[in-house]
């Protein structure tokens, strides 16, 4: 199968969609198929090039036996709705007209969260005639919303217009949760299309093992009950109950590792300096390799949303990389596809949204009782297998396979 992929981040950015589809990449042409992805020149989170990239207006590469092709963009941090927006149509634009030039596929893919590149994959594919492939990573512009970068108003009926007609141009949906599923057969998408393929992460990669004793002596975490938050820091995981529970354990020997960037770091760091907190440790994002010598210094995971009605929907990928290095998980947000799973594995504890008090006795619970994250630690290691990139990747090209069945009818 001829597969052309549209994602506008893809490695070496180490965020989730961009480790989330080069992984996949390599395992589809691993086992014999032809993959190209069109993608930007990476420069995620910062909107800084990566040394040794430049936003051309195309450069063609192969990395892992994957084609990748580069295009121009407008370039700019992840923060700010306007600019954020005009890097969404730069890319749909400059990945439409290169994607013309490319040789037929058998089938176009493009992922989410953002509607503008799959409305350049679906614009593709009838130029190609060939399947258009929805992977749905959110409902957008529902989670927009939720972070209060967009108010009811004409913009969200445009966005939500543009989004149901995605769908109906869409030969299948790919959508990473039931209730992503549930969404939209509400909505009146047809059952047949839509087609649910659980997220899952790098099981050789990230691997249970010793604490590095060097490492932990670096961030003078020795004798601490460690609780990890890695990936985006944004504004929509309500990460300040996270700063106001430290400071209510800050007599236990717990702390708080937080490794990431996003638009809410700056205020994070403001509020522990100005709480004088000495439990809380901030890192920059490290090298996608290096990450699990850092999850190993950690006791758990914490895992945060904002309290809104979209983020009932929403599986963070940062839970299967958690339940791969056997660790429970401390989950914050609302009730919904997360919290029953975790319930349902038994590997963790939700704790309400916007209620630091519950967070931190459930803080200062879980490292007095080391039987309590052990259990759950225990039963993170016998889901472990169920989330592998190989089982992931090749239930993506059953749904592939079925697009082009379809299609050819």
């Amino acid at each position: 199968m001829r597969i052309l992929f549209l994602s506008d981040q893809y490695w070496p950015e180490t965020n989730a969609p961009a480790i989330h589809v080069r992984a996949r990449a390599a395992r589809w042409v691993a086992a014999g198929h032809e993959v190209t992805v069109l993608t930007s020149a990476p420069n995620f989170p910062e909107g800084v090039l990566h040394p040794g990239y430049r936003n051309a207006w195309r450069e063609v590469t192969e990395v892992e036996g994957v084609r990748v092709v580069r295009v121009k963009t407008f370039i700019t941090a992840n923060e700010g709705f306007l600019k954020r927006t005009l890097d969404y149509l730069s890319f749909m634009a400059s990945a439409f007209l290169q994607g013309l030039r490319e040789e037929r596929p058998d089938v176009i893919v493009a992922t989410s969260p953002q509607l503008f590149t799959p409305l350049a994959g679906v614009l593709l594919a009838a130029f190609h005639r060939v399947p258009h492939v929805f992977e749905l990573r959110d409902l957008w512009p529902a989670s927009i919303v939720a972070n209060q970068a967009l108010r009811p108003g004409l913009t969200l009926r445009l966005l939500e217009r543009l989004e149901l007609a995605l769908y109906r141009r869409s030969t299948a949906i790919l959508a990473f949760t039931e209730a992503f599923r549930a969404d939209l057969l509400r909505r009146g998408v047809p059952p047949a299309k839509v087609h649910v393929v659980h997220n899952g992460t790098d099981l050789d990669l990230f691997l249970p093992g010793p604490r590095d004793p060097d490492l932990l002596a670096e961030l003078g975490l020795e004798g601490q009950w460690v609780l990890g938050y890695f990936g985006t820091l944004g504004l929509s995981h309500g990460l300040d109950q996270v700063v106001e529970a430290a400071a209510r354990v800050r007599h236990l020997p717990v702390a708080v590792l937080f490794m990431g960037a996003g638009a809410a770091a700056a205020g994070l760091k403001a509020q522990a300096a100005a709480r004088g907190l000495t439990n809380i440790r901030f890192l920059p994002r490290q090298p996608h390799e290096r990450v699990p010598a850092y999850w190993r210094l950690c006791d758990a995971a914490l895992v945060s949303l904002a309290d809104t009605e979209a983020f009932r929907a929403v599986m963070p990928s940062k839970i299967y990389e958690a339940l791969a290095m056997g660790l429970p998980i401390l989950f914050v947000g609302p009730q919904g596809e997360a919290s029953r799973a975790l319930a349902a594995w038994g590997v963790g504890e939700a704790v309400p949204p916007g209620d630091p008090m519950a967070l931190a006795e459930a803080l200062a619970r879980w490292s007095v009782d080391p039987a309590v994250a052990e259990a759950r630690r225990t039963a993170a290691s016998a889901v472990r297998p169920t989330f592998g990139r190989g089982r992931q990747a090749e239930a993506a090209l059953e749904v592939f396979a079925a697009a082009l069945q379809v299609f050819n009818r």
